[in-house]
Formats: structure tokens, sequence, C-alpha cells
């Protein structure tokens, strides 16, 4: 197991504290678009790999894992998945989620489908191991753009969350602008019925389901366009995974010099933890930007009412005691 830092003076300026569990937790590469997967005594993270290259925007190509057992320490496992890997993709390994069911992981991600569906559409591959290798579990897209066409772009399919209820059921929502949920069927490479928009307020993109106690969450990366340039993360709360869904407000601010943010939340051993992104990682002579972000973590907490506290991001991450 290794504690991923670089001893260049230009990691150790990105991140002023290179204690383990400091942020952020990977440094020789840029990654974003954090998924946390919780397997026995294990935490998985799924991260996109930003390659960017001075003022290109965007440049995802695969997919990485990493893991921990005590959050401070990560083991890098490398690439799980290439965007080559669907053949009917063209580009952009986009955010993701790995759930485990079955006695298989599913990995859901965003891709650019090829001219035969134009647009961003919703990959599923499978593995018989958190850390892969993964591969097409469908030999086609999961969902298209032509399966929302009351959204207003053609990229509006990104950023699947993946989430499996008390019943075993298992539903699939995501979105860029509006955001849509579905239920997968028990083969989870198919959707089981409608399409529903259950749009938030300030909705931008990055969902995230998952449920505490009786209370269902749907965390997400929100823009309040007439006020913010940066996008922050905001939540709202339902007594059903079919809603109605009651906005909760701000969890956090924007990510450091990062116009996205990307949220995932698990709880480990005990205690709860939010991942994130920003761009305040530097690597040997290329800083961050919107194509080269950092992933950190942060402790979660609730109050008595369910409601999530709110989230200061800090460069100590989980190196510093826990608050009480």
């Amino acid at each position: 197991m290794i504690a991923l830092s670089i001893p260049s003076v230009a990691a150790a300026q990105s991140a002023p504290s290179t204690a383990p569990g400091a942020n952020p937790i990977i440094r020789d590469k840029f990654t974003a678009d954090p998924a946390p997967l919780v397997v026995g005594d294990r935490l998985y993270l799924y991260v996109g790999h930003d390659e960017a290259q001075r003022d290109e925007m965007f440049n995802m190509r695969e997919w990485l894992v990493y893991s921990t057992e005590d959050m401070k320490h990560w083991t890098d496992h490398g690439p799980i998945l290439n965007v080559a890997g669907f053949k009917w993709a063209k580009k952009d390994a986009w955010a993701s989620q790995a759930i485990q069911k079955n006695g298989k992981f599913w990995f859901y991600a965003a891709v650019e489908h090829d001219d035969k569906h134009p647009g961003k559409a919703i990959a599923v591959a499978v593995s018989d191991t958190p850390t892969g290798p993964f591969v097409d579990a469908k030999g086609s897209a999961l969902i298209t753009n032509d399966m929302t066409p009351k959204g207003t772009h053609s990229w509006e399919d990104i950023d699947p969350t993946v989430f499996t209820d008390d019943d075993g059921t298992t539903w699939i929502s995501w979105g860029n602008r509006q955001c849509y949920i579905a239920k997968l069927k028990p083969n989870m490479i198919e959707i089981d019925g409608p399409i529903t928009e259950i749009t938030p307020p300030h909705f931008e993109e990055g969902p995230w389901l998952h449920k505490r106690g009786a209370l269902y969450y749907l965390t997400y990366a929100s823009l309040d366009r007439s006020k913010h340039r940066d996008e922050k993360v905001s939540y709202a709360t339902a007594p059903s995974i079919k809603g109605p869904w009651t906005y909760r407000g701000e969890l956090t601010g924007s990510g450091k010099y990062s116009f996205t943010i990307h949220p995932g939340i698990a709880e480990f051993k005990g205690s709860s933890y939010i991942f994130l992104h920003n761009a305040a990682l530097t690597i040997g002579e290329l800083n961050g930007a919107i194509g080269r972000r950092a992933v950190t973590v942060e402790r979660l907490r609730y109050n008595a009412d369910g409601t999530m506290k709110p989230v200061v991001q800090t460069d100590a991450g989980v190196s510093a005691a826990p608050s009480r």
C-alpha cells in the first residue's frame, strides 16, 4: 500500500500538507469525478483521468481506481477501462460510478456516442472484481440522447449515479441541466419502465443518490447562474426514491480554482465522507485547470433531523482530527 504523493516542489506548493489523508488525496495524476464504493473493509474510489495539456479543455480517455483501508493511505490499482472498450463510443471517459450486485461489479459511465446516436450516452461495463478488468456488458449504450427528447442539449445524458434500494431494486439517475431517474432491470443492463425528470433547484450535473435511515438523498453539482460562476454542491431529500424531493440548500462552496465540482458520498467504518474535486494541484509544469482537476475528501456529518451539516473544503482533509 502506498501513500500517493510526489516529492516535487510543484506538488508541495499545491498541497500545503503532505500528511496522509491530506488533500488532494491523489497527487501524481490529475483526477476528477470521484465515486466511492465500499466492499468489505476497503473503500474503492473510481475516478476519471484528466490528461488535458496546456489550453485543452477536457482530455479524458480512461478510468482509474484506488482503494484504502484507513482513508489516509491509498493503493493505485491503475486503469480499469478505456473509452475504446466501448466500440460504439468515440471519446470522453467522463464521470462514472460502480455498484456491486448479483456477485458482480457494474460500472456506469458517461461517453460520447458515435454518429449513430449523436450526443452523450451512458455505458455499462461489468467485472468479477472491483479493480477490473471491466468489459462492455451490453455491446451498446444503456441510455442515449434520443431517449430524453425533452432535454435542451446534446450533453444532458452524463454523470450516472446508481443506487440499490432496500427492496433490491436498483435505480439510475443522471443528467446535465435536467436530472433524470429510471429503474434498472435485474440484469443491470436495461431500463425498466419510464424515464422521469426530477430536476431540483439549480441542478447542473453530477447527481449522487444515497440513503441514510428513512431519508433518501440526491446530492448534486449546482449552479445559480444569476449569482455564481462556479458550481457548488447542493442537495435534496425525499421519503421515497420516487420523491417528492425537498430542496435543502447548498452543502459546499465551489472547489478551489475549479468551475466544476462532483460529489461522491460513502459511509465507511462508522464514519461518513464526501469526495469532491478542485483544481488546486500542480504537477510539473502543469497547473490545475478546468481539465486538470484533483480529488479531495472531507468528513460528512448529519444533523438530528437528517439534514447534512455544511462541508468546508480544506487542505488538511481527513488528516486532521475529527471535530465534535
